[in-house]
């Protein structure tokens, strides 16, 4: 059988179609970690019984990242997909495939795969962007790889569209901020453009606008940098709905709904400009619930008037007594409150 459709909406337009239906989750950099599949509007596993190098080759082809490095069939990277639903089972690619959806497989939703047999794959591509001197691998100065040598880029005209497309390109969700004047401190070496000038839908940094040439009039001391948001929304019915988590230490992980409350939610959907919380549920109400992925917060408490989930009272990193129903969960109106200032404290940008 081959799968004729895989049916979903992606927040943004960067993305061939083919792209929009596949992505890599829990991996230590983009071109890494487990293979979901989009199935009428809700990401899916897709299971590693079968699963080898082919099978990998098409799917790393298939985001743009390369060859495969090596495929795994078993909890090898991150945690595994957990409470998702389990979409393709006995996948049989040639490896000559444009993408997995012209593979055989065993029919959507029929398997008989356990939690540990999740695909996952290591391709060979790095993204040719990081970031440096941040709290955690989502925050820092930019520095674009090129010609043997990463450059920093210029902070002429950068706001929180560039932000946005850094962001997006290294798996790190939306872009709190844009901050400017070598923020985390100075790069050293080469200066990779000036006035740089995303429209924020763009899938690489590179494909923005700029003066081109590596022409610029900047020093080190304008260095850009972004802050990615360090907490996502997933499994939802939209970008302003689904299941908390956060970012610490480079892995996202779940916020236990035990004691969630409006109030908590409130933060939540305001600190990803989603307006005002319209529900908060503590038990697996959205899709599936976040699964194997670790619980890195538990006993949240918020007035509902702070600016961010790091500024709630809880019961300390990984301390928690949470069952995987308990994923902290909410619904927003989606209408984001009127534009403000953002003023960003370096000392809190992150988990402590």
């Amino acid at each position: 059988m081959v799968l004729s459709s895989l049916a979903g909406k992606c927040s943004f337009t960067c993305e061939h179609k083919s792209q929009k239906e596949i992505r890599l989750v829990d991996g230590t950099r983009s071109c890494s970690g487990t293979v979901e599949i989009l199935y009428k509007g809700q990401w899916g596993r897709v299971c590693g019984q079968k699963w080898d190098v082919n099978d990998a080759n098409v799917v790393c082809g298939q985001l743009g990242c390369g060859r495969a490095v090596s495929a795994q069939g078993s909890a090898h990277i991150g945690q595994g997909s957990g409470g998702r639903p389990t979409w393709l089972d006995d996948v049989g690619c040639k490896g000559t495939e444009s993408s997995l959806t012209e593979c055989s497989h065993g029919g959507l939703k029929h398997h008989d795969c356990l939690q540990a047999q999740d695909a996952r794959v290591v391709c060979s591509v790095k993204p040719n962007i990081r970031l440096v001197n941040g709290s955690d691998l989502c925050s820092g100065r930019v520095e674009v790889y090129q010609t043997g040598h990463w450059r920093t880029v210029c902070d002429d005209v950068w706001d929180l569209n560039d932000a946005a497309v850094v962001c997006r390109q290294l798996g790190c969700g939306r872009a709190d901020s844009a901050p400017e004047r070598a923020y985390f401190g100075q790069g050293s070496g080469p200066i990779w453009q000036d006035d740089v000038g995303c429209s924020g839908t763009e899938c690489s940094i590179t494909q923005c606008p700029h003066t081109g040439g590596g022409t610029h009039n900047c020093n080190h001391g304008n260095d850009a940098a972004v802050i990615c948001s360090e907490i996502r929304l997933v499994d939802g019915t939209s970008r302003c709905s689904g299941t908390v988590e956060i970012l610490y230490k480079g892995q996202w992980g779940r916020v236990c709904g035990q004691k969630w409350d409006v109030n908590d939610a409130n933060v939540v959907c305001g600190q990803l400009g989603c307006g005002k919380a319209v529900s908060a549920q503590g038990s697996a109400h959205i899709g599936q619930g976040s699964g194997g992925r670790p619980t890195w917060l538990d006993d949240v408490g918020c007035k509902g008037t702070e600016s961010s989930l790091t500024e709630c009272s809880h019961g300390g990193l990984k301390h928690h007594d949470c069952l995987q129903a308990q994923d902290a969960r909410v619904v927003c109106s989606g209408k984001k409150s009127p534009s403000v200032a953002i003023v960003v404290d370096k000392s809190r940008n992150t988990w402590i």
